[in-house]
């Protein structure tokens, strides 16, 4: 859909060149259409205003490479504190050994814990990108740039989830030397207890992609890894975890020295120190805030899968409680398939994606059968159960109704206008405020 074009709210900003004025048009225009629509894309979240004021700040501008107390450049005195409080923070919100905040996203962490715990032709199971599996996980991204040899886990698909029993098999068969867990479309833990004693019998190390449930994790409410068995623990930190972009890693005592090593100097230089300011804010926040964040956005989830199903939807894994994390999968391929619905919703302002399921790779389909919905952002800005039943109601018209999108667009608008507030932090104001001088 091309966006409307939205003119820079602020008046009294005349930017001399149309370039630059173009640019500010675009990003006013894309503050404005958040600001009116729904997002539920499960890979994203709404930082509080006291972490998009750090990330404007003068570290945005400073390299610090290096650990803290140790940098190659001068004037790192401050960067020190802010690195040294994220990992005292990441560490207790998360219970962790060893904590290293430099990685820039999820795939660099990935990237550097592949590079840590394993050698070019190692082989590594992981779950194929049809089971839900990320792309970094596959031999055409990070698996790849370490030359490592791909294995799907089984896969059951009418659990969503690895198979256990035949996963077991597999590692004893194949004698992986990372057994991968995590997912993008992740609706229940992964058998990471079951797995341990197995990966011990053949020297396996595992490593579990946190990215899309960090913040239950925090929270406390979706499983535990570290303690679980995980020798690792990867993530973003921008999609359940409600912090700027970036990545994270978590391992235990033994890994500490090869995952700090295999982040600096292996893979970041600088870490982008005003985005580890963020981060030290939003774990902040999760210590306070985040079992009760955690805790509501599953039952969303729930609740809005519960409704869709009630409403006529095709929703997965209703047998099991349709989830138990942020995400909830829908499959719509009677009802136009996943690439028609994303995109009218997203003529509605609702904002979702379409999402391959196991079955279109197997049967070789192009458009994907289904949409993944996520609860996360819309949580922190203060919906519950009862707003979940609107925003089912609100897809069902479009979907399944098949209202012209703009008429829904304008109950969309309305319903959003009510929920502007960050909540589960330390400072809810506006949370699309934006101000160029």
């Amino acid at each position: 859909m091309k966006p409307d074009v939205v003119k820079n709210p602020v008046a009294s900003l005349k930017a001399k060149n149309a370039d630059v004025q173009c640019v500010i048009d675009a990003v006013a225009g894309n503050q404005e259409f958040f600001k009116n629509a729904l997002p539920m894309i499960a890979s994203e979240n709404i930082t509080s205003p006291l972490v998009r004021q750090v990330l404007a700040s003068d570290l945005g501008h400073r390299y610090a490479e290096g650990k803290v107390g140790h940098r190659f450049y001068q004037g790192c005195g401050f960067i020190d504190v802010i690195e040294a409080k994220a990992i005292e923070l990441a560490k207790e919100v998360f219970r962790a050994p060893h904590v290293n905040v430099q990685p820039i996203s999820g795939v660099n962490s990935n990237i550097a814990a592949f590079f840590a715990l394993s050698r070019p032709g190692d082989v590594m199971l992981a779950l194929a990108v049809p089971s839900g599996g990320h792309i970094s996980h596959a031999r055409y991204s990070a698996a790849g740039i370490r030359g490592l040899k791909i294995y799907a886990h089984p896969y059951d698909n009418s659990k969503m989830n690895i198979d256990t029993d035949k996963m077991l098999k597999e590692i004893k068969r194949l004698k992986p030397k990372i057994v991968m867990f995590g997912a993008s479309l992740f609706l229940f833990p992964h058998p990471v207890r079951e797995a341990r004693e197995a990966c011990d019998e053949v020297g396996a190390s595992i490593v579990y992609d946190a990215a899309h449930v960090a913040g239950l994790i925090a929270g406390g409410r979706f499983q535990d890894p570290l303690r679980e068995g995980a020798d690792v623990v990867t993530a973003s930190t921008h999609k359940t975890f409600p912090g700027p972009q970036g990545g994270i890693i978590m391992c235990q005592e033994k890994w500490a020295e090869e995952i700090d090593e295999a982040v600096f100097p292996g893979t970041v230089s600088n870490f982008h120190p005003h985005h580890k300011a963020g981060l030290a804010i939003a774990l902040a926040e999760m210590k306070h805030f985040g079992r009760a964040y955690a805790d509501q956005t599953i039952r969303n989830a729930q609740a809005l899968a519960s409704y869709l199903d009630e409403m006529g939807f095709s929703v997965l894994c209703k047998d099991q409680g349709y989830t138990m994390s942020h995400q909830v999968a829908v499959d719509v391929s009677r009802i136009g398939g996943g690439s028609l619905v994303a995109a009218n919703l997203e003529k509605a302002y609702i904002i979702a994606n379409k999402n391959l399921f196991p079955w279109d790779a197997e049967a070789g389909k192009d458009d994907p059968s289904g949409i993944r919905l996520g609860t996360q952002e819309l949580t922190r800005l203060g919906m519950k159960e009862r707003e979940m039943k609107e925003v089912a109601r609100l897809i069902k018209r479009v979907a399944i109704d098949r209202e012209e999108p703009e008429k829904v667009k304008k109950d969309v608008i309305h319903l959003k206008s009510q929920y502007q507030t960050v909540q589960y932090c330390f400072d809810g104001d506006g949370a699309y405020e934006f101000i160029l001088r």
